[in-house]
Parts: structure tokens; C-alpha cells; sequence
């Protein structure tokens, strides 16, 4: 990491994202005391991870980006392998994640989303007050990514505090409060899904058939708010500018 300064509020989802060897993974590492630091200070809800990793552990829950189980071990024997003295019910878990029914199934025969919905049951046993997410949707079908943003959600309305990590920028409007964007170990950006769209993703293209337009239509769309451009080729027509543009096209009249 390269001088990262980040901030995680109590009750919020926030997104690291970025690409590859950004500095996603490493950064929930130092904050679980997997990894030290090279220099700087981090507290982690009054504690610092490289000295006093003992008293935090329990108050964070964790799935790392290569979680695995034991093929044969089931899913009741994994809830109760993990259980602390002062944990969850496991059975109100599986219920609320949708498992109740695959306690005796073993873990060779889950699906992809059944494992990842089982490693958040994992993640949530210890009461944490912290649950750090690395790359929980990656692989899964459309199917399963939804079911399991649905648990991440449900975390969200029980005041849980989540740290997502994800490159799935879909992933990441969709859950997180904040967005923090790495590049190289450094913050490169950090605001709301909205606020960051609005500063890097202004621009829009539209584009639709007209087989015989108006003389005046494309007059009139180029005198329209945030339009920059029209264009016409045969019978597509295609209005570039900022994303009001698409609604003011829309309501556009001959």
C-alpha cells in the first residue's frame, strides 16, 4: 500500500474496487491481522491488528477470497466447527440464508451460491460488528449473485457494518453507501455510487431508428440540454452528451 488513508463508518457498506493488484485484498488483510503493515497506524474498532489480533478476531466475521471447506464436512458440522461459546443460533442462519434445508448435505454438493450464502452464515456466527467480504460474488450465475446481494442487503438493515471487496461495478453501486477506488495501493477516488458516476460517467450516447425524421428533428435535438452531438447515418440517429440527455430525447416531439 502506498500512504492509503481509509475510513470505514459504523452501519454502512463500503466498496474497496479497482483493478487487479490494486490493493483490495491486502488491505482487508492488514485490517483482520493477516498481513502487517510497512509503517503507518491501524485501528480497527479500538484495536490495532498486529498487536492485539486476539481481541479482535472476535468481533470481525470474514470471507476470504479463497474460503473452502472439506468436501465431505457438512453443513451443520461447519456451523457447529465454527461456532464460538457465545454465537448465533446456527439454525436461525441457515434458516434466514436459505439453508435450513441442506444441514446434512455435505459440502462437495452445494452450488456456487449455496457455498457463498453458507460462508456469510460462517461469517455472522460471532455477532461480529465487522464483516469483511472479499470477492464473494466472483464466478457465481446471475442467479446466485442475486441471491446472495439480497443477504448482503439483509446485513445492511440489521446495522451490520460490511466491507465489500469487489471489481463488479454493477456489485458495488448496488450495495455500497460508499465507494472507495483504488489504483496502486492509493485512494483514487472515494464518494457515493452517485457522486462518482456523476464524476466520471457523465457522458451518454443514444441511439434509434428513424427511417424518415422531420426536417426540424435534428434542429431541435441539438438545441436540447446537455446535448453535445447528433449524427445521422441512413436511418439511426445518434444524440451524444451528459446522461440528462437521455431524458430529454425521450420526451422529444416532431
Amino acid at each position: 500500500m502506498d500512504n492509503l488513508n481509509l475510513d470505514v463508518h459504523a452501519g454502512e457498506i463500503l466498496g474497496l474496487t479497482g483493478a487487479n493488484g490494486a490493493g483490495k485484498t491486502t488491505t482487508v488483510e492488514c485490517v483482520q491481522g493477516l498481513r502487517r503493515p510497512d509503517s503507518g497506524t491501524l485501528s480497527v474498532l479500538g484495536f490495532d491488528p498486529a498487536t492485539q489480533a486476539a481481541r479482535l478476531r472476535p468481533l470481525l466475521g470474514s470471507q476470504l477470497q479463497d474460503s473452502a471447506l472439506p468436501d465431505r464436512l457438512r453443513v451443520a458440522e461447519a456451523v457447529e466447527l465454527f461456532a464460538f461459546p457465545r454465537a448465533h443460533e446456527g439454525g436461525e442462519l441457515l434458516e434466514r440464508f436459505g439453508l435450513a434445508e441442506r444441514r446434512r448435505s455435505a459440502f462437495s454438493s452445494l452450488s456456487g451460491g449455496e457455498r457463498q450464502r453458507l460462508f456469510l452464515v460462517l461469517a455472522l456466527l460471532n455477532r461480529p460488528r465487522l464483516v469483511i467480504l472479499d470477492e464473494l460474488t466472483q464466478g457465481l450465475d446471475p442467479a446466485a449473485r442475486r441471491n446472495v446481494w439480497g443477504a448482503i442487503r439483509q446485513l445492511h438493515q440489521d446495522g451490520t457494518t460490511v466491507l465489500l471487496v469487489t471489481h463488479e461495478m454493477a456489485e458495488a453501486e448496488g450495495l455500497c453507501d460508499r465507494i472507495v477506488v483504488l489504483r496502486a495501493g492509493r485512494v483514487l477516488d472515494t464518494g457515493t455510487p452517485g457522486e462518482l458516476v456523476a464524476r466520471h460517467a457523465n457522458m451518454a450516447t443514444v441511439q434509434f431508428s428513424w427511417p424518415d425524421p422531420p426536417a426540424s428533428l435534428l434542429e431541435e435535438m441539438n438545441s436540447l440540454e446537455g446535448v453535445c452531438a447528433v449524427k445521422r447515418t441512413a436511418a439511426r440517429i445518434t444524440v451524444e452528451g451528459s446522461r440528462a440527455t437521455i431524458a430529454h430525447v425521450g420526451l422529444t416531439r416532431p
